[in-house]
């Protein structure tokens, strides 16, 4: 399947866990090499970042899971503190 850059800016991140981390706001690309190197967050959740000038995140596309009407990252424990999560069922 294949999947256009453009439609994975403003998806939602979300851990396994179902922590929300973001939205995408930009890819980066390593042109020479012909892949997605990370992705940029932007409006990211204020519970998970106490730093005053926080302008963003760049995950490393080698932990994403899956994309589709969100993209899915590995939960990596200690990286992110508090934050929301999907409500169980």
């Amino acid at each position: 399947m294949e999947t256009q850059i453009t439609d994975l800016f403003g998806l939602q991140i979300y851990t396994e866990k179902g922590m929300f981390i973001g939205e995408v706001e930009d890819v980066l690309i390593d042109v020479d090499a012909k892949k997605i190197e990370s992705i940029i967050v932007g409006k990211c959740n204020d519970q998970l970042f106490e730093l005053k000038n926080y302008k963003g995140l760049k995950i490393p596309y080698r932990i994403i899971s899956a994309i589709d009407d969100i993209v899915l990252i590995r939960h990596l424990p200690g990286a992110f503190t508090g934050g929301s999560s999907i409500p169980e069922e």
